[in-house]
């Protein structure tokens, strides 16, 4: 054997050992060895460790689509009542940059409401739902008034199971950022999810026509430039971002790779990167990043839907919020997904102009658009989100 050919051998053997010792770093970096604990939310029989039937329901309302994976809620459990259980705004878990009228925090109680309503209805325990039986907030003095007033007096009572065609769908993925499939929603899937509205205060669109698509790419792509060129928006994403498992499993909400659609040694190779090397994940890569995707995403949706309503009170951006969640379930009972498009609804400065222009061409009767959705059916699957555990939610 040569001279030549054993330093050849040592040197391939050499990288291989070198390329191992790095892939044991990152994925330990990532914390790939450690147990999802974040995910057992989602587990179908997660509520069958709580006797207490709110917890059952709570464990099934924190699955709901809600504001920056915030979630925002805060549960009091009345203590001579074992049926009785108030909603409050957690005020402490608000966006307070790209938030900063509470709208979108305020929604995210009403996704929460109806997934706890329809679990209810499922297990035997219908949910009669009061919102703000105290009224509705002060507003020049809203985080106190968010601790004081309750956002829904829920109060449960025992009755038959009945079987809600949409429960099954509560323990899928609330949103997918990937492009969607071409294919068209049919007369029949529209008439369907626009039988979801059944509040007269609130207006339903489903919108498939060529210049709506491409408009509402635009607003789209729009909002994500002006949001992701703020230094503030961008700090206060990087803020909840949980870059690895470990943080994951100690914080359980805000955003993580999953949000993207990264899963499997992808996502671990990335989490592991961006734990030894923070810098890696900087303001132009983020901003880089977002922008592409939105990009695609106006280029990869066949529908998009409005829910709007006649005014922007508390109480219908709560009732908002629930009809998101019966549109988002029955929309997974017909194989479609969806994502809301929240930066050109959202209030600060910078971005009034394109709210001002998308209100004025389709809300011209001066309502408030909530929601502007995403729709069709999806390429590929998305990754459940972190939640926290439904104890965590119980407030004194």
């Amino acid at each position: 054997m040569s001279k030549g050919y054993k330093i050849t051998k040592i040197t391939i053997l050499s990288v291989v050992v070198l390329l191992a010792v790095l892939a044991v770093t990152l994925f330990t970096a990532s914390g790939a060895q450690k147990k999802a604990k974040y995910l057992d939310p989602w587990k179908r029989d997660y509520f069958e460790q709580f006797e207490d039937p709110r917890l059952q329901v709570i464990a099934h309302g924190l699955l709901a689509a809600n504001s920056h994976n915030l979630q925002p809620w805060k549960i009091r459990l009345d203590q001579q009542n074992p049926l009785l259980l108030y909603l409050y705004t957690d005020n402490e878990r608000l966006a307070l940059e790209s938030d900063s009228l509470a709208r979108q925090t305020l929604v995210s109680q009403g996704t929460f409401l109806e997934y706890m309503r329809v679990a209810g209805e499922q297990l035997g325990y219908p949910a009669e739902i009061v919102l703000f039986p105290d009224g509705e907030y002060d507003e020049q003095h809203l985080s106190e008034s968010m601790e004081r007033k309750p956002v829904a007096k829920i109060t449960l009572s025992k009755a038959s199971p009945q079987n809600n065609p949409l429960y099954e769908f509560m323990f899928l993925p609330d949103t997918n950022r990937m492009a969607y499939q071409p294919d068209e929603i049919t007369s029949a899937q529209i008439r369907k999810l626009n039988k979801t509205n059944t509040d007269q205060d609130l207006i339903l669109s489903i919108l498939n026509d060529k210049a709506d698509i491409e408009k509402f790419g635009a607003y789209g792509v729009e909002g994500t430039e002006i949001e992701t060129g703020l230094r503030r928006m961008n700090d206060e994403s990087a803020r909840i971002f949980r870059s690895n498992e470990y943080q994951k499993n100690k914080y359980r909400y805000g955003f993580s790779f999953e949000g993207q659609g990264t899963t499997g040694w992808k996502k671990h190779l990335l989490q592991g990167l961006i734990t030894i090397i923070p810098f890696l994940n900087n303001e132009e890569a983020s901003t880089k990043l977002a922008v592409e995707a939105a990009q695609t995403a106006a280029g990869h949706t066949p529908s998009y839907a409005l829910i709007l309503s006649k005014d922007n009170s508390r109480t219908s951006q709560v009732k908002a919020g629930m009809l998101y969640s019966r549109l988002i379930l029955t929309a997974h009972e017909e194989g479609l997904v969806m994502q809301p498009l929240s930066q050109v609804l959202q209030e600060y400065p910078e971005m009034h102009e394109a709210y001002g222009k998308i209100h004025r061409e389709y809300a011209a009767a001066g309502e408030t658009i909530q929601f502007l959705i995403r729709l069709g059916r999806p390429t590929q699957d998305t990754p459940l989100s972190m939640r926290r555990e439904a104890v965590d939610l119980i407030s004194e």
